[in-house]
Parts: structure tokens; C-alpha cells; sequence
């Protein structure tokens, strides 16, 4: 054999080391935050693209209309003026709007290419039927990323034109630019509101769990320094690929919560030794050889799990996964080094400045005594397995049922919180105008454009075209000098991320386009808003099932290993499903179906956005498998010790479950900040993770776990002879 079959893997000459050498194991993770919040102040940037990695239909259409017909794509902005009290026809209108485009063309063709208003061209598309409102399509200059830089400037003229009160005057902006400036406003705006409800919940329980106020701080600083840990790397990886503007937000609550929750099992395990009668440095290598143990492995599993995301092609899943990967390895290394080194220096002082009427009451860290709410939990569930069993599986089953009806898609300008500038004007755009106006549809014909057959097949389409209702006007099209290339132009009614926008882009690839070209010699392909989102949405849906099968199969391997059991990772895998499936039905439930929705403070839309079943398919997972590890980690620690299954799943479940279930209540409570944001996007993963992990700390962890390892009894530990070659991870005895 290639390894000795009695090697060991363990943590706790890693726990000997830095706790033997405290100031020089927190020196140099000092040195390391210091290097950190350097390259985050100097290096961070992010984008609010979201978008494929890998070219796409629509993405060749924009390639082709770059390099063949108009060059660089730029961010067309449009500024809507409006007022009740007179009309486009009124003088004072005029001298309004013409001062208006004045002012904003003064700001310098460096930042506004051009513009031009109602009363230079005389189009009536630039005015409402009532009259009451017109619009001044603008060209920002350079790149789109250009103009997202220099939209503030163009935004301060707005805000002073919104403060005049000359006949009522309401000025309004929307645009690409604009709503990448107002997401990124909302996504900061949420972090700090995840950051102002879930860390002051999570310090409480810390402090409920713990009982004094130095144990609770100690898990809420690591987790601190594996946030700016992770962002400081993250910025260094983000000169390289583009980082999301949620990576931030998904750091700070990942850092929060896992952090939290690494360290927290360490300290508990550290005060149960040392409540036990160990010296201080044992009772340190104790905690590190058990709960190091099994944040380890649980770390690896979770890291696993999240490089699935990263199979999916788009920026979201690129970027948010790698920053989320970050920061549990930040957590997992902090939890390992820094915590043992801090409990080195602190010794008894964690117990100090005892909570009020809470106290500390160290028979509760003596982890063999019986009695308390946990052990009569274990005892109820072992007493009645399958009916336990049933019940629960029942319970997430029922919960799973709304997931039939999920509907994936992407979030539009209307799912901006009110009160920003892009909604606010989209939807001004979309009920006097057509927001086709600022997001068209576009095909493109390449080939022999001036020849008959696709003459006539232009004639075809765009008659198609002009007779769909989800369509504001006759196409318009356009050629390029080489006439080799024809552009198609057509203005969709609504948001170009809605059904109907969809339904109509399927619609042109899947009938008319067949039908007015078929056996023609050209290559007709469909681009724009609404077509770069319809791709989007199918790229996820066919990553999806792949991504299932990466983390199935890596998860079954990893907890084969670490448990040497095959039954043991076939039920976490299992009963991980129904966890995700559970959390998939309530947020259809609640944001597809509107159930709760207004009495929880969520927003009810349309689509479950389609990057996040993915992403909260990878993050349960990892998860579930962190608590999974920690208990059976106790349970299979006391089996070998007494070979009795019963007594030992009682005193897994009886050590574990209030630690778990506080793990579970900080990790909720910092979700649950996720949520309380306005970005639907952040609600519905929020909530999302926050129902997942309290279905898995209280169905799954507390009944269907215990009640199934009940109910198998030895096979729990079967591992099949031909696999007995398998490393031994298990913590040295």
C-alpha cells in the first residue's frame, strides 16, 4: 500500500503550536489585516454585470454589431420631464427642457456624447400621449464602464432640476449607467442593514450560549478578521476577473456567520474540557483535535460545494463563489491558529464578565451528565424512530410541493428598491413610452443583405414583428457600408426581464425567424436586453443539473472518508435534498406566491433570480454538512468508546444540541439581516439560507438524523471491505 493504514490525520499539533506561541501566532495575523485593509482601500473594485463568462447568442450579436456596424457599445440614458399642470406645447415647457439639455451638454462631450429633445427633431415618439411628459434620449460617452464612472455628474444636474419647483417640474433618469449606479447604492445600503441586524442577534446568543461577555466577543472578532482576511484577497483576485458588486455583501454574511459559528464550536468544546478538569494547554489541544477536527473537514466540505458554483459560466457565480470560498478558509485557518492561541492567553479570563441572569453555570460545558431539554429530545426520538422519521420527512416533503411551480428568471429595474432614480423613471419609460426605447431588441442578419431571398425575409420578419403585441412599433432597420450585415431594431413594451419580454424573444428565434428565413442562405441571430436575459436564465438552467451532480458526488466521497461509513454520507446527502428542496418551496412560496411576503417585509416578484438555486444549492449543502459533522462526530466519538449505538446517538444529540442550535440561531440571524435588505435578489438568498438552516439545525439535525442512525444502529458505521484501503481521517486517538 502507498500509506500506512494506522496514519492519522490531526489538528492538534497545529492547536499545540500556536496556542504554545500565542503573540507570535496573533503578530502575524496582524500583519496579515494590516496587508489586508491595505488591498481593500486600494485594490477593491466591483461590477454590477451578472452576466455569462462564455459567448452567447446575444453576446455575438453585440460582437458583431461592435466590430461591423457601429463600433463600441454605448450607455444610452434617457431624462423624462414631466409635469402636471402644462404641456409640451407650453412655452415654459420648451424653455425648460431646452435649458435642461443645455446644462447637461455643458457637463462636456467627455461624459455626454450627445442628446437631443422634442423641439429639435419634432418626433413624436419623444412625447407622451397626454402631452404632459417628454423624454431626452442621451449618449453617454466611452464605454459603458465609462459612463457608470461619470454618472454622478450627470445625476447632480438632475437633482437640481428635480429641486425646481418652476411648474411643477418632475425630472426623472433611467438608464443602464443609472441603474448600475442605483444597485450598487442598494447593495451597500443593504450590507449595512445586514450588518446592523445580524451582528448585535448574533452577539446576543453568543452571549446567551456562553454566558459572559469575553466568550461571546471572542467568535464575533474572528469572524471579523476573516471578513477583512477574505475582502483583502478578494480585492488582489479582482485585478484579475471581475468580482460582482454582491461579493461584498456575501463576505460580510458568510464571514459573520460561519466565523461565528467555526470558532463557537471551538470555545464551547475548549470550556466542556476544561469544565472536565483539563489543564488549559490540554484542554486547547483537546478542542483543537475534536471540534478543530471537524471544522476542518466541514470546511473542506462547504469549499467543495461552492466550487460547483464556479462551473457555472457567469460573472455572479465566478465571483461571489470565489469570494465566498475566501472567507471560509479565512474562518476555518482563524479557527485553527488564531482561536487556540487567543484561548492560550485568555485561559479562565473567557469566563469573565458574566451576562446577568445568565450567569455561568459550568455544569452545562460537562458534556456526559444527563438530564436537560436535549437529552430529553434525544431520548423522545430514539424512543420512537420511525414515527419521528415520518413526521419529519412528512414536514419537508409538504414544504418541498411549491418548488413545481418555480419560475427562474432575472431581476429587472423594477425590483430596485422605490425611490430610486432608475425605477422611478423606468416606470414613467414604460407607461407613456415603450422602455424599448432605451433597451430595443435587435437581430442581425449576416450575409448577402441586399439579395432578394433576404430582402424578402427581412420584409417577412419585420412584419411578424410589427404584428406582435409585445412590440411597441414597426421595426426599423439598418445596414452596414460593407452590406454584408442588416440590423433589425424593434422596441418590446415592458421590462425586457419580464415573461412577456421573454416569451416574445422566444417567439422571433422559434417562429419567425424559421419562417421568414427558411432556405435562405443567412445567419439570423436575436441580441438585446431581453434576449442577453432569456440566455442567461437557460445558461443556469442547464448548468443547474450539473452542479447536483459535482456537489452530490463530492460530498459522498469527502464523508465516505471522514466517517469511513457509506451509509452515513448516502442519509446526509438525502437528507440534504430534502433540505434544499424544503428551502426552494417557501421561498416560491413567499416571493413567487406572495404568501407572508407583505407581513415579513419581503417583496412578492415573478422569478425565483436564477442564479441563486444554484448558489443556495452549494451553500446548503455545506451547511447542512457542517452541523452533520459536528454531531456525528460526537455520536461516532462515544460509539467507539462504548460500541452501545443508542446511548451514544443520545449523547451526541444531548452534547451538541445547544451549541447547534445556537450556531443555527446566529446564522439565521445574520440571513435574516440578508433579507431585511430592499435588493430582491439579497431577500430571496437571505431567506432562503435563513429557513434552510433552521429546518436543519431542528428537523433534520435534532429528529431525522438521531431517529435514522436509531433505526440502522450498526449499519450506521458499515464500510465495505473492498473500501477499507481508504486514508483514516478520523481525529488520533
Amino acid at each position: 500500500m502507498w500509506f500506512k493504514k494506522s496514519s492519522r490525520f490531526s489538528i492538534k499539533g497545529l492547536a499545540r503550536k500556536c496556542a504554545g506561541r500565542p503573540w507570535v501566532t496573533i503578530s502575524a495575523w496582524i500583519f496579515i489585516l494590516m496587508l489586508s485593509v491595505t488591498s481593500i482601500l486600494t485594490l477593491l473594485t466591483t461590477t454590477t454585470d451578472y452576466g455569462p463568462t462564455k459567448e452567447t447568442e446575444s453576446m455575438k450579436v453585440e460582437a458583431m454589431l461592435e466590430d461591423r456596424l457601429r463600433g463600441p457599445e454605448k450607455a444610452q440614458e434617457v431624462v423624462i420631464i414631466r409635469s402636471e399642470s402644462i404641456t409640451v406645447d407650453s412655452d415654459e415647457f420648451q424653455i425648460f427642457v431646452e435649458q435642461l439639455l443645455e446644462v447637461i451638454l455643458d457637463l462636456g462631450t467627455d461624459l455626454v456624447e450627445s442628446g437631443y429633445h422634442y423641439y429639435q427633431t419634432n418626433l413624436a415618439a419623444l412625447v407622451s400621449d397626454d402631452r404632459h411628459t417628454t423624454i431626452i434620449p442621451l449618449v453617454m460617452a466611452g464605454t459603458v464602464d465609462d459612463a457608470q464612472e461619470n454618472i454622478d455628474k450627470l445625476h447632480k444636474v438632475i437633482d437640481r432640476a428635480r429641486a425646481s419647483e418652476y411648474y411643477d417640474m418632475q425630472v426623472y433618469i433611467t438608464g443602464p449607467a443609472t441603474l448600475m449606479r442605483d444597485s450598487m447604492i442598494a447593495a451597500k445600503n443593504d450590507l449595512e442593514k445586514a450588518e446592523i441586524y445580524g451582528l448585535p442577534i448574533a452577539f446576543l446568543v453568543l452571549g446567551l450560549v456562553f454566558g459572559t461577555v469575553v466568550a461571546a466577543m471572542v467568535p464575533v472578532l474572528l469572524a471579523i478578521f476573516s471578513i477583512i482576511v477574505a475582502l483583502g484577497i478578494a480585492a488582489l483576485i479582482g485585478q484579475v476577473i471581475d468580482l460582482s458588486l454582491f461579493v461584498t455583501n456575501m463576505i460580510a454574511a458568510m464571514g459573520f456567520a460561519l466565523g461565528i459559528d467555526y470558532s463557537l464550536f471551538v470555545v464551547y468544546r475548549y470550556r466542556e474540557e476544561r469544565a472536565r478538569g483539563l489543564e488549559k494547554m490540554e484542554a486547547i489541544v483537546v478542542a483543537g483535535d475534536t471540534a478543530g477536527h471537524a471544522i476542518f473537514f466541514s470546511g473542506v466540505v462547504v469549499v467543495l460545494a461552492l466550487l460547483g458554483v464556479v462551473l457555472v459560466p457567469t460573472v455572479t457565480c465566478i465571483s461571489i463563489a470565489t469570494g465566498a470560498i475566501l472567507v471560509v478558509i479565512a474562518a476555518v485557518v482563524a479557527s485553527v491558529t488564531l482561536l487556540p492561541a487567543m484561548l492560550s492567553l485568555l485561559g479562565d479570563r473567557i469566563d469573565a464578565l458574566r451576562v446577568p441572569f445568565v450567569g455561568l453555570n459550568s455544569r452545562m460545558f460537562a458534556g456526559g451528565r444527563e438530564g436537560g431539554f436535549w437529552d430529553w429530545v434525544a431520548r423522545k426520538v430514539t424512543r420512537w424512530p420511525i414515527f419521528s422519521a415520518i413526521a419529519a420527512s412528512a414536514i419537508l416533503v409538504v414544504a418541498t410541493i411549491p418548488i413545481f411551480d418555480i419560475e427562474l428568471g432575472a431581476a429587472g429595474v423594477d425590483a430596485l428598491p422605490d425611490g430610486f432614480h432608475a425605477k422611478e423613471g423606468y416606470r414613467i419609460v414604460e407607461q407613456d413610452f415603450s422602455y424599448g426605447l432605451v433597451t430595443p431588441t435587435e437581430i442581425v442578419i449576416v450575409g448577402e443583405t441586399d439579395s432578394d431571398p433576404i430582402q424578402q425575409g427581412i420584409a417577412h420578419l419585420k412584419n411578424d414583428i410589427g404584428n406582435d403585441a409585445s412590440f411597441s412599433s414597426s421595426p426599423s432597420t439598418r445596414y452596414n457600408e460593407s452590406r454584408d450585415l442588416a440590423l433589425i431594431s424593434a422596441q418590446p413594451r415592458g421590462d425586457p426581464t419580464q415573461d412577456d419580454s421573454m416569451d416574445a424573444i422566444n417567439r422571433i428565434r422559434d417562429d419567425y425567424i424559421p419562417a421568414a428565413f427558411n432556405g435562405v442562405e443567412a445567419e439570423v441571430l436575436v441580441g438585446g436586453i431581453s434576449a442577453w436575459n432569456a440566455d442567461y436564465i437557460s445558461l443556469m438552467g442547464y448548468y443547474m443539473p450539473l452542479v447536483f451532480v459535482f456537489v452530490l458526488c463530492l460530498s459522498f466521497v469527502l464523508l465516505t472518508v471522514v466517517f469511513r461509513s457509506i451509509v452515513v454520507p448516502i442519509k446526509a446527502i438525502l437528507m440534504n435534498l430534502l433540505s434544499v428542496g424544503a428551502a426552494y418551496g417557501l421561498v416560491v412560496l413567499v416571493f413567487q406566491k406572495g404568501f407572508m411576503a407583505d407581513q415579513l417585509g419581503l417583496q412578492q416578484v415573478a422569478h425565483f433570480e436564477a442564479w441563486i438555486p444554484v448558489f443556495l444549492l452549494c451553500w446548503i449543502f455545506g451547511l447542512s454538512t457542517d452541523y452533520h459533522v459536528f454531531l456525528l462526530t460526537r455520536v461516532r466519538e462515544r460509539f467507539e468508546e462504548t460500541q452501545d449505538n443508542s446511548e451514544s446517538v443520545v449523547f451526541g444529540l444531548r452534547t451538541t444540541g445547544g451549541i447547534i442550535t445556537g450556531a443555527a440561531l446566529i446564522m439565521v440571524a445574520v440571513f435574516s439581516g440578508v433579507a431585511a435588505g430592499e435588493m430582491v435578489q439579497l431577500q430571496q438568498f437571505g431567506f432562503g439560507l435563513s429557513v434552510a438552516v433552521l429546518i436543519d439545525a431542528t428537523i433534520i439535525r435534532s429528529v431525522l438524523v438521531p431517529a435514522s442512525m436509531e433505526l440502522l444502529g450498526k449499519w450506521n458505521w458499515y464500510l465495505p471491505k473492498w473500501l477499507e484501503w481508504l486514508p483514516d481521517l478520523r481525529p488520533a486517538k
